[in-house]
């Protein structure tokens, strides 16, 4: 496996954020009339007071409830008013003048003022961290190196680039802002002297991140996918256990779907592993102008959410930034070396997603790891020729998955209704991965997701010749499938278990069911599985006689 670099560029204005009227005092209106010499009859219309907007041929009313004012004869339109407000811009000289990754993400819209929010452990599992950068300090709460040395020496900057993305401090007047201020580093040193990273070293570093109770993995780092040439594709059962093991403890991994300039051609049409593994969040990179360049890496199905990927500025050790004297920003990547002057690439694109999903889960620590991967993915700004992607067709795509991250709307979907979390998770194959279920009969609900989470098993303990019925109404709009495999099945989907399927239904639609009468005593596997494009919940029922 190789390290991927990553970055993306966005630029904006001030930004404003709408604020509602509160509740219990009157609402205003504003009645548009169609002439300003309609004001007059609108007025009369009105019945009451109402102050005018001449020469624009509108009213102002109040009211405490909202009357019929769109049956008014001479109602043009009605717009209930709110007001706007500045959002909070970090003062961090680097912020406003190169970071315009923030306001393009709506980093901070969301708040007026610098936001106070409780720890939320992150873990970057990447080359080291500076862990003296006066951005960091206080920070770090633990580190361990799994390729020897220290986890606070970064000799390549990558790690440190990362960290600074996510928890760089803000309002202290120097260099620039990350987009989670109450992260608290977790260091996962796995890249060695020669930029690679052992499967093994990683697998560890995800269990150990676990175990110290991240809530949140950035793994900017991948390995190929090839599903064509199985030679040189990298998928490892070891990293896929590791991850659905943080998974299982209630982490969000995120990972870079990768850069094609480690792939045999640009663009590459699949996403690197661990992005392309079931539970990942897949993060690819937009350029500034909005487009998705030819580095970053495609994928119809791991691909779920894009992110600036270009010219982007973060933190560096400052032994890189030294030989650059006459630079007077030392320790930051605009006095760094060329490849981080201009840095780009899906691995900073990345970083930008985990801060978003820290920021989640400080303003709603409940949140399972599922919820906020679908926070993220479904409030995305969706890509296409409107925002500078030519190439992008609406809704979701291989360039960019469901959109650009929009920070801002992630946290208000918070008011909003949230998908129940899956408690069975990870569930995602027979054997010990199979969630195991007890019960003579057995109601649960769960959900499924085309993009991230196609199967979800289960495990029944059945008796020689009892019976089973077992039927499921998947999300609606999907083909649903059911499947029930004999004991001792180890991998379900693999061409090499067929024999070992004991009773499918796999009709056209959601809705399906099967009965079976086991021929041997032992651990049967109820596989639910979406055949087409969708996600959400299901209701599974299974009666044993």
């Amino acid at each position: 496996m190789t390290r991927a670099r990553s970055g993306l560029l966005a630029l904006t204005g001030l930004a404003v954020a709408l604020c509602l009227p509160s509740a219990g005092a009157g609402a205003r209106y504003a009645v548009g009339a169609g002439a300003v010499e309609d004001l007059p009859s609108l007025k009369r219309q009105l019945g009451g007071p109402a102050q005018s907007l001449a020469p624009l041929p509108a009213l102002v009313v109040e009211r405490s409830s909202p009357p019929r004012l769109h049956d008014l004869p001479a109602a043009r339109y009605v717009e209930r008013l709110g007001s706007r407000r500045l959002a909070f811009v970090p003062e961090d000289p680097l912020a406003a003048r190169l970071q315009w990754h923030l306001p393009v993400n709506r980093a901070f819209d969301y708040w007026q003022t610098p936001p106070l929010l409780p720890p939320v452990r992150v873990a970057v599992i990447d080359s080291g961290v500076d862990r003296t950068h006066p951005e960091f300090e206080g920070k770090v709460v633990g580190g361990k190196s799994f390729v020897g040395g220290s986890p606070y020496v970064d000799r390549q900057g990558h790690g440190t680039f990362v960290a600074g993305l996510i928890a760089a401090a803000i309002g202290n007047a120097e260099g620039g802002a990350g987009m989670a201020p109450s992260a608290e580093l977790l260091v996962a040193k796995v890249v060695q002297p020669d930029l690679s990273i052992d499967v093994l070293a990683e697998a560890q570093a995800i269990q150990w991140a676990a175990n110290q109770r991240a809530k949140v993995i950035n793994i900017s780092l991948g390995g190929l996918r090839d599903p064509r040439d199985p030679s040189r594709d990298t998928f490892s059962q070891l990293e896929a256990a590791a991850i659905a093991y943080a998974h299982g403890k209630g982490a969000v991994v995120v990972a870079a779907v990768g850069n094609a300039d480690a792939a045999p051609r640009q663009p590459w049409p699949y996403a690197s592993y661990p992005a392309a593994l079931p539970h990942v969040l897949g993060v690819s990179a937009l350029a500034r102008d909005g487009s998705a360049p030819p580095f970053s890496n495609r994928d119809k199905i791991y691909n779920d959410i894009a992110a600036p990927g270009q010219a982007i500025v973060s933190t560096l050790p400052k032994v890189l930034t030294a030989p650059f004297k006459d630079c007077p920003e030392q320790g930051y990547s605009n006095c760094g070396p060329d490849e981080y002057r201009a840095a780009v690439g899906t691995s900073f694109a990345a970083p930008q997603v985990s801060a978003a999903a820290a920021v989640l889960l400080a303003e709603r620590p409940t949140l399972g790891p599922e919820q906020v991967t679908a926070l993220l993915t479904r409030t995305a700004v969706d890509v296409n020729a409107a925002t500078g992607c030519q190439q992008c067709p609406l809704g979701r795509d291989e360039l960019t998955g469901w959109g650009r991250l929009d920070v801002t709307a992630a946290l208000r979907a918070l008011d909003g209704e949230i998908p129940p979390p899956d408690r069975f998770e990870p569930n995602d194959d027979a054997g010990s991965e199979a969630a195991r279920l007890c019960c003579l009969t057995k109601r649960l609900v769960a959900t499924l997701d085309f993009w991230d989470d196609q199967n979800d098993v289960y495990a029944i303990r059945l008796r020689r010749r009892q019976p089973v019925y077992v039927s499921v109404r998947g999300p609606a709009g999907t083909d649903t499938n059911l499947i029930l495999w004999k004991p001792g099945t180890k991998r379900v989907d693999d061409f090499r278990s067929l024999d070992r399927i004991a009773a499918q239904s796999a009709h056209p639609g959601p809705r399906e069911n099967l009965s079976y009468r086991a021929t041997k005593t032992g651990w049967h596997f109820v596989q639910v599985k979406l055949g087409s494009r969708g996600e959400g919940l299901y209701k599974l029922v299974i009666v044993k006689a």
